[in-house]
């Protein structure tokens, strides 16, 4: 974008309800002026006043809807997520504590969380595969949740296990909620498998339209997709799994010793 048009009048407008915005003078869910409005206040054409607020959108600041204008985007809790979050203490803990602005400075809040998912015997594809260590196409349960707080859907995770690990277990019931009492790690530690190791793979992205649709995303908002990796003491994998996260709504927060 040329510099004339990073400074032309649209972008006045929008630099200027930008600052209404971040001032709280236009709080979360508040109507913006319509589009004959912002022309008529800023002497400009209407066809001006719709970039402005499309430059806006585009940055996920307001949010359009359909035959009803433009709106401040809701702020949404954000969840501080890392090694904490698999302590033993916690797998059949439901709740999490959020902060109340995105960032990660407001009060903490508690959420309650639930899950819905699908579980199904499929083909093992090439990553899933390399993770487990076993053969591309072998048959693996893969158990897909959509986790949501306090009515909002948040993120995805979807795990794959080998048949022989958790057949017969809680993990491969689809009911709605943890698996079991305890949690999948408690049902593979009863199995002898007890979760030792951890790894997770970060990777940032444009989302799907299924995904901006599920995650109720703006335009403009990226997600972030984590890859994990689980293992017994040993060096066992014994879950790969795969998850969409909406990116404003999470923090990922790690402290360790830097290495030799």
């Amino acid at each position: 974008m040329s510099p004339e048009a990073q400074t032309g009048p649209a972008s006045r407008i929008a630099d200027a309800l930008r600052e209404a915005i971040t001032a709280g003078h236009l709080k979360p869910g508040e109507k913006l002026p319509t589009v004959r409005a912002l022309a008529d206040q800023y002497d400009v054409s209407r066809n001006t006043a719709v970039k402005a607020v499309a430059q806006l959108r585009s940055e996920g600041l307001i949010v359009t809807k359909y035959g009803s204008g433009a709106y401040v985007r809701e702020a949404h809790p954000i969840r501080t997520l890392g090694p904490h979050r698999y302590a033993r203490s916690r797998w059949a803990d439901v709740t999490v504590e959020a902060h109340t602005d995105e960032r990660h400075a407001g009060q903490a809040v508690i959420q309650q969380g639930h899950q819905k998912q699908e579980v199904n015997l499929v083909p093992a594809d090439d990553r899933t595969a390399a993770a487990l260590g076993i053969e591309p196409g072998t048959l693996v349960y893969e158990r897909a949740r959509e986790m949501s707080r306090d009515g909002q859907t948040t993120h995805t995770m979807t795990s794959y296990y080998r048949v022989d690990d958790v057949e017969g277990t809680p993990i491969v019931d689809p009911r709605p909620g943890i698996a079991g009492r305890g949690g999948g790690f408690q049902i593979l530690t009863e199995k002898g498998l007890a979760p030792d190791e951890i790894t997770e793979d970060l990777f940032a992205r444009m989302p799907t339209v299924d995904e901006m649709a599920l995650l109720e995303l703006p335009p403009g908002e990226p997600v972030v997709e984590l890859h994990r990796v689980t293992r017994t003491a040993d060096g066992r994998v014994i879950e790969y799994a795969r998850g969409v996260h909406a990116a404003s709504r999470f923090v990922w927060s790690y402290t360790f010793k830097i290495p030799d």
